[in-house]
């Protein structure tokens, strides 16, 4: 039966008002949010507590690159993209919550329901591009860190190209190409996306996102690849410039700025490796 209430309000009865819908939306997001990060920090842990292996040159090789006692390539890789999966909701969350957002507040207008598996979709499809990579990422890491092991020269050098990729990532910062990306991410008028209003739609959306999203962060995901995918504080401080660029007023200045503290670093490093430092 119909209450009186809703009779008032001129909705049907099991209608969730758009002030309900929001908060569900805010509220699912925020716990989503808060699952990764917990999940991301006993990852990094457990990680942090087996030590690497000390190469040439003074540096310790993360143990994600290496297989457990016991442990097939096939199980290590499918451990890696799950983390590596787990650790992108935590990362992207902040930034992706305004997009979808945006997307709900544009199918809203078009009056199309089920708003919140819709957006669900658009999230799955979202972190579809990001699980992708990370199955792109792991034997790549496997195969830099197999090399490093077999030629010591080459370890050794690993410091000087840490300091050179984050050099070359934080000059990305400052092009146009980059520039663009972010308007793209931050729906200004560079970028558009067809906004699809039933399932197919919706994860087509999200693995628009997902793409223009990586390419976007692609010199601030080599940043993090650099220094260490499982050092916590990477994570943070990546995570931070992420989100800056995406949300602060003027994200263009805060992109250069973040580039400028990152060619430093790079600089920094690289003097160290040479002794200069």
């Amino acid at each position: 039966m119909i209450s009186i209430a809703q009779l008032r309000a001129g909705r049907p009865f099991g209608a969730v008002s758009p002030l309900s819908s929001q908060q569900l939306f805010l509220s699912v997001s925020a716990l989503v949010f808060v699952t990764s990060v917990l999940l991301t920090m006993v990852w990094c842990g457990s990680m942090s507590a087996m030590r690497g292996m000390l190469m040439p040159g003074g540096w310790t090789m993360s143990m994600v690159w290496m297989r457990m006692p016991g442990q097939t390539w096939l199980s290590a890789a499918a451990s890696f993209v799950g983390m590596w999966a787990v650790m992108m909701v935590a990362m992207m969350m902040p930034s992706l919550v305004p997009m979808l957002q945006r997307y709900r507040e544009a199918i809203g207008r078009t009056g199309a329901t089920r708003l919140g598996r819709l957006t669900a979709i658009v999230g799955v499809g979202y972190y579809a591009v990001w699980a992708v990579l990370g199955v792109a990422v792991f034997p790549l890491g496997v195969a830099l860190a197999s090399i490093e092991m077999r030629f010591p020269l080459l370890a050794r050098a690993v410091p000087f190209m840490t300091g050179a990729i984050i050099i070359v990532a934080g000059a990305l910062q400052f092009t146009g190409w980059k520039a663009q990306q972010l308007d793209c991410c931050r729906e200004g008028p560079a970028c558009s996306h067809v906004l699809g209003t039933h399932s197919g739609g919706a994860f087509r959306h999200g693995l628009s996102l997902g793409l223009q999203c990586s390419y976007c962060c692609a010199g601030l995901t080599a940043i993090l690849l650099a220094i260490g995918v499982m050092d916590l504080r990477s994570m943070i401080l990546v995570t931070g410039a992420i989100t800056a660029e995406r949300l602060a007023p003027s994200g263009q200045h805060v992109a250069r700025a973040i580039g400028a503290v990152a060619v430093a670093v790079g600089v920094l490093l690289i003097a160290r490796a040479v002794g200069l430092a």
